[in-house]
């Protein structure tokens, strides 16, 4: 019997919805020092494996369905063998951003859900080692995660963390390489320019800005949060001025590494004229930075063509990023994280990567496009993630997820994984 009919008969003949809320029950019980609670729990334990031995008995591969019916509905289960049948083989590293992904500031009260974090432990149990790749700091990172993995997890030697979008790799447990400091493989000149702009993003900064914005503590981006609530139109207003700011100040780093750009037509000053076209130049690479621009009165409306190409020979190896009412970015377009995942996956020894990425911002469909590329992969995006993410997973495999539900696509990916290894 084909392996569709058996996923029909399986979810057509038994009660799945009531086996997985057993299986959930007794994968997140809280740790509760009750005789009643335990017994209780014991009780459900009992009943879920009577369920699954229903299952067990009822198909010639019954350990693999009655865990796929314990961890997916129908739907993730078709997609999941969907998804086995175009490429034919299992996700062997999960590739996953945190912010807006795991966890959502408007779905999850910004904390990974308890049951999400048990699938990725399920993952982990399986041998499958675990990508964290987030513009967040390190220390941050390593907190929630030893928090919500466990210490094992984290220092086990399968997981690694990618931070601030690619400048640094920390993989605990593999000696000299543990943790890699990749901005250090930057030429001296583009250092230079991110020392200039750190020593005085905040000290020059106007006084609005000092007041609503604080500097996140990275080791190379230069980033600016709001001091304010993600997402509220305060966060907004100042995250877009704080846009701005960051830069000009960018041009005027630059134009003091490379001591002098020029004068444009118009009679402008060097400084002024740096400032005009490093505007251009960014507006240019993304609406959404223009959109910004002409809202704060700061569009040049200037052809990028004139950009004078020593200039342009810097600004195209450094990104300016923005994220809507939650921070403004600079950062170096040879540090991204599709760079730091490939040290991660090296340090890890993952030689022949088939990964599910999961992400909601530009960053992360540099590393989606990547696994496109290389056929070396599948993505997935929460419904709110940027225009572009969200259009490249609806046209490769439309694995989309509600805010705050990436759980949804992890029991998908583990149905696969599961379905991938049946004959």
């Amino acid at each position: 019997m084909e392996r569709y009919d058996l996923v029909y008969r399986l979810f057509d003949e038994y009660d799945t919805q009531t086996l997985r809320e057993y299986q959930e029950f007794v994968d997140i019980f809280p740790a509760v020092d009750s005789r009643v609670a335990l017994e209780h729990w014991q009780t459900a334990t009992e009943e879920l494996e009577r369920r699954k031995d229903e299952i067990r008995t009822g198909f010639a591969a019954g350990e693999t369905f009655a865990e796929v019916a314990s961890r997916a509905n129908r739907d993730q289960a078709f997609t999941a063998l969907d998804l086995e049948t175009k490429y034919g083989r299992d996700v062997n590293v999960l590739v996953l951003d945190v912010d807006e992904t795991l966890r959502s500031a408007g779905g999850t009260d910004n904390e990974i859900p308890r049951e999400t974090l048990y699938v990725l432990t399920e993952f982990y149990d399986a041998g499958v080692p675990i990508v964290i790749c987030t513009g967040q700091t390190l220390e941050n990172v390593k907190g929630f995660a030893i928090q919500g993995l466990g210490s094992e997890i984290v220092h086990s030697g399968d997981l690694s963390i990618v931070y601030e979008a690619g400048t640094g790799v920390f993989t605990p447990g593999h000696g000299a390489e543990t943790k890699q400091l990749l901005y250090e493989d930057l030429e001296p000149e583009i250092r230079d320019v991110f020392d200039d702009i750190r020593s005085r993003v905040l000290p020059e900064a106007p006084e609005q800005l000092r007041r609503g914005c604080h500097l996140q503590g990275n080791e190379f981006n230069v980033t600016m949060k709001p001091n304010y609530e993600t997402g509220s139109t305060s966060a907004r207003e100042i995250i877009d001025e704080a846009l701005v700011y960051l830069i000009d100040l960018l041009a005027d780093a630059i134009a003091i590494e490379l001591d002098s750009i020029g004068v444009s037509d118009d009679g402008e000053s060097d400084s002024e004229a740096v400032v005009d076209w490093t505007r251009t130049f960014y507006a240019t690479q993304d609406p959404e930075i223009r959109t910004v621009l002409e809202r704060e009165g700061a569009y040049p409306d200037l052809d990028v063509g004139g950009v004078p190409d020593e200039l342009s020979a810097v600004l195209e190896r450094i990104d300016v990023a923005y994220y809507e009412a939650d921070a403004a970015e600079i950062g170096s377009l040879e540090l991204n994280k599709v760079v730091g995942v490939e040290r991660a996956l090296d340090v890890l020894g993952v030689d022949d990567p088939f990964a599910l990425v999961m992400g909601d911002s530009k960053s992360d469909l540099r590393v989606m496009e990547w696994v496109t590329e290389n056929d070396a992969g599948i993505s997935a995006a929460p419904e709110h993630a940027s225009e572009d993410t969200l259009a490249h997973v609806l046209e490769t495999d439309e694995l989309v997820f509600d805010r705050g539900q990436s759980v949804d696509v992890l029991r998908t990916v583990y149905a696969l994984n599961r379905l991938a290894r049946l004959e």
